[in-house]
This record gives C-alpha cells, sequence and structure tokens, in this order.
C-alpha cells in the first residue's frame, strides 16, 4: 500500500522538482545563452554588414568609395562570397555564451533579489534602468575579449580584397596575436566604449522588454504569450539601437586600430578622443552609421532571443520572464 502511494506521489514531486530547477539562475543562464546563439545565427549577417559601414571615411580604415546598407552586403557577397556573412560568428557566440548568460541573470538578480519588486508585483522604471545598465555593463566587461576578436576576424575579408596583408587568420589567431602585442590588458582594448554601448543597449533591451511587457499586459489583460512577447520586443529593439548605436560606432573604430602595445598607428587615445574626432571629421551624423541595420538587426535579433527565451522557459515550466 505504501510502495503504491509512493508511486503515485512520485510523478508530482518530479514535476515540481523539474519546475523548481527551471526557476533557477543556472538554468536561466543555460536558456538565455541558447537562446542568443539561435538569434545570433539568424540576425549574424546584419552585425557585419553594420561594422563595416561604421568604419567607413575614418582615416586608415576602410577605403574607398561610401555604399549603403543593401550596396555594402551585395559587395560583400559579390567580392567575398555569401558565406563570408557569416565571417566571425564563432567568436560572437563564444562572446554569448558569457555576455548573454550574465546580462540575463544579473538583471534577473537585481530585481527578485536586491532591489525588489513593489508589493503590487511591478518593477519601478527607475529600478529596471538601474538594472539594466548593471546587468549590461558587467557582462560587456567580461565578454569584452570575444567582442575584440569578433571585430578583427569581420574586417579581415575587406583588408584582404584592398591589397592589404591579413592581420588574424582565425579567432584562435587573433585572440593569441591581441594577447602577445597587447598584454592581458590588449584584450579589453575598447572595453569602455564597450562597456558604455552595452550599458545603454541594454538600458534600451531588458529595461524596455521587461517595462513593456508588464505594461501591455496590465493594461489589455492580454496573457503572457508570443504576441506580448513580440510587441514587447519590438520596443525593446527600437529603443536599443536608438541608445547604443553612437557608442557603437565608436567601440567598433576604437577596436579596429591596430593592437601595438606602445601605441603605434593609433588614431584614437579613448573614445572621447574618437567620438570628437569622428564628429569632427565626419559630422554628428557619423556617430549613427550603421543605425540602420542596427536597428534591422536589433528588432530581429530581439524577436528572436525573447521568443526563443520566452517558449523554452515556458516548454520546462519556468514562469515568464
Amino acid at each position: 500500500m505504501n510502495q503504491q502511494v509512493i508511486e503515485k506521489l512520485a510523478p508530482p514531486i518530479e514535476a515540481k522538482r523539474a519546475k523548481k530547477f527551471a526557476d533557477t539562475f543556472v538554468c536561466t543562464y543555460i536558456i538565455s545563452v541558447f537562446a542568443a546563439s539561435c538569434a545570433e545565427l539568424v540576425t549574424y549577417p546584419l552585425d557585419l554588414t553594420k561594422t563595416r559601414l561604421q568604419i567607413q571615411g575614418e582615416k586608415g580604415g576602410t577605403h574607398g568609395k561610401y555604399r549603403g546598407f543593401l550596396a555594402t552586403t551585395v559587395g560583400i557577397v559579390r567580392e567575398e562570397g555569401f558565406f563570408k556573412l557569416w565571417c566571425g560568428l564563432t567568436p560572437a557566440i563564444y562572446r554569448h555564451v558569457v555576455y548573454s548568460g550574465v546580462r540575463i541573470v544579473t538583471y534577473q538578480i537585481l530585481r527578485e533579489e536586491v532591489l525588489l519588486k513593489d508589493p503590487d508585483g511591478s518593477f519601478p522604471l527607475w529600478k529596471s534602468a538601474t538594472s539594466g545598465v548593471c546587468a549590461g555593463a558587467l557582462a560587456q566587461f567580461l565578454a569584452s575579449p570575444a567582442d575584440l576578436v569578433k571585430v578583427h576576424i569581420q574586417m579581415e575579408g575587406k583588408r584582404r580584397l584592398m591589397g592589404e596583408p591579413p592581420r588574424v587568420h582565425s579567432a584562435y589567431h587573433a585572440f593569441t596575436k591581441i594577447l602577445n602585442k597587447g598584454g592581458v590588458r590588449g584584450l579589453w582594448k575598447g572595453s569602455i566604449p564597450n562597456v558604455q554601448r552595452a550599458a545603454l543597449v541594454n538600458l534600451g533591451d531588458l529595461t524596455t522588454y521587461d517595462t513593456a511587457k508588464r505594461h501591455i499586459m496590465k493594461h489589455t489583460n492580454l496573457p503572457d504569450t508570443a504576441f506580448v512577447h513580440i510587441l514587447s520586443s519590438g520596443c525593446a529593439g527600437l529603443v536599443a539601437a536608438t541608445m547604443g548605436t553612437p557608442a557603437d560606432v565608436v567601440k567598433t573604430r576604437i577596436m579596429n586600430q591596430p593592437t601595438d602595445v606602445k601605441g603605434n598607428g593609433v588614431l584614437y587615445k579613448s573614445s572621447i578622443d574618437c567620438l570628437m574626432k569622428t564628429v569632427k571629421n565626419e559630422g554628428l551624423f557619423a556617430l549613427y552609421k550603421g543605425f540602420f541595420p542596427v536597428w534591422i538587426r536589433m528588432a530581429p535579433w530581439s524577436l528572436t532571443f525573447w521568443l526563443s527565451f520566452e517558449k523554452i522557459r515556458s516548454t520546462i515550466g519556468a514562469s515568464g520572464f
């Protein structure tokens, strides 16, 4: 009799244990990395195009006539090959193993354990904004080496077409070369504008998604479904692109500089210097070079990420984000 009771209780107990694990920070970390990898695979060609556009016009950078978003994409396919649109994907995935996991988990810890929600279950905008900035800054600082390697890989195809000698041959070669020339500190070259950008992007993405989702569900009585996720992620992608593009331009230009520790050939001394020189030499709107592909990328990236993230959580029995 006791054995029969145990057998009947076993499924609910196992389900309860699974539900408990599904809501842990470890499970959230794993899910966020998987969702980010899916989003990166789908939207990576837009990131490559954005990077190429942002280098245009700087001295010592990519020469040649200016090309727009579509022309740049077509040019890459015609001059370098279709699959070169995914050049640098490997370090990009490595980056998300750190970046996406840390940013989501940090935001959730701040929301659930540190700043805390209000008694009615809402999370005030100032708390959400603070959490988004802190989560993005910390995640990007830890992931900066992978981002630096990705930028170097992305620029190699164009350098070879221009007749310039290749700087790196693979992600591993780029990593070791940066480490040998610049030391451990060299791996964090461009980390300041990178962290600034990530703070702004996550202020736009995490804060906007979380706030928009709660606002939509509260004022429309819609359930926590894919439709709400689509609306929320659309808002998040637009705000993130608007806030993050200027810092992204600065970050890309600083990271594309030579890695010589002595500073030979360095165009910009700091993110502020890069910002001022870009505006002085190319005008204010140069800070929004690549805005269209940034937005076009962030919209489907945010959509793919949040839909995948929420769907996986729902499937395994975790609560909605």
